[in-house]
């Protein structure tokens, strides 16, 4: 595992500013490797103590998730520091079955960065947005953290967004059983018409997932459901969490209700 702190461009201050013509975005402009662990990076960065991390989902490069974790904390006029956890997915269209094992190899990976920043004294709370198959990766080391550390972590998990999640219905229900009140911090964004997911499901044998189950399915495991199936208007619509102002405002509102 890699620590590292990416410079990043917003749309404007480049040199030849194109953002008049709508053709100017986020880039990436340098990825500087740091020693030390993640909570040293934390406990020196400033910004304000809450830590936003962003974890990506299938065929996504580190760059493609450094700029999403960046249009993100924009979107959202997050006031403390971003991260991207960044796990290895091959990046290709024809990889789902590569990309679900590389996530789920990378669950002891991110666990150590979570108990590292929660156990950080300077750090605030850790908010969570992860995204379609990085929400298997994330519920599953909150399960490994709040094994190891139990209630007490309960206080440093802010909100913990799902959006589009990538999990079968029964794998989500059995493990939001075993993490104790993390579960109460979770809100869950889903769409019926997802569908990316309605494809995932069909890989997966026709099990449903539950980014694009019924609300009143989902509710009934007992987690916060934002159902944005009437907020999407493309072909996909699997990155609302991104491209729809509605869905943004939903994510500040978790974060806030959590730090109120």
């Amino acid at each position: 595992m890699t620590v590292a702190r990416a410079k990043l461009v917003a749309p404007g201050d480049s040199r030849f500013s194109l953002a008049a013509a709508g053709l100017d975005d986020w880039r990436l402009d340098g990825v500087e490797p740091v020693s030390g662990d993640v909570g040293s990076l934390v406990a020196q960065a400033g910004g304000g103590p809450d830590v936003l991390i962003y974890v990506h989902g299938f065929k996504q490069t580190f760059e493609t998730a450094a700029l999403d974790a960046a249009h993100l904390s924009d979107g959202i006029r997050f006031r403390g520091q971003t991260m991207v956890f960044s796990w290895p997915s091959k990046a290709g269209f024809f990889d789902y079955a590569y990309d679900r094992d590389s996530a789920m190899w990378s669950r002891d990976g991110f666990e150590r960065v979570l108990g590292s920043v929660v156990t950080t004294s300077s750090a605030g709370r850790v908010h969570i947005v992860a995204h379609s198959m990085g929400t298997m990766l994330t519920l599953e080391s909150l399960r490994q953290l709040y094994a190891r550390y139990g209630d007490t972590v309960a206080g440093r998990i802010g909100a913990v967004v799902f959006a589009a999640p990538d999990i079968d219905m029964d794998v989500f229900s059995s493990s939001i059983n075993r993490i104790g009140p993390l579960s109460r911090k979770i809100t869950v964004i889903a769409a019926t018409n997802d569908r990316a997911l309605a494809l995932s499901g069909q890989i997966a044998g026709g099990m449903t997932r539950v980014g694009a189950a019924e609300k009143t399915a989902i509710e009934g495991l007992g987690v916060r459901v934002i159902d944005a199936s009437d907020a999407g208007w493309g072909v996909i619509n699997h990155d609302l969490f991104l491209s729809n102002a509605e869905v943004r405002q939903v994510i500040r509102r978790s974060i806030d209700t959590v730090a109120a």
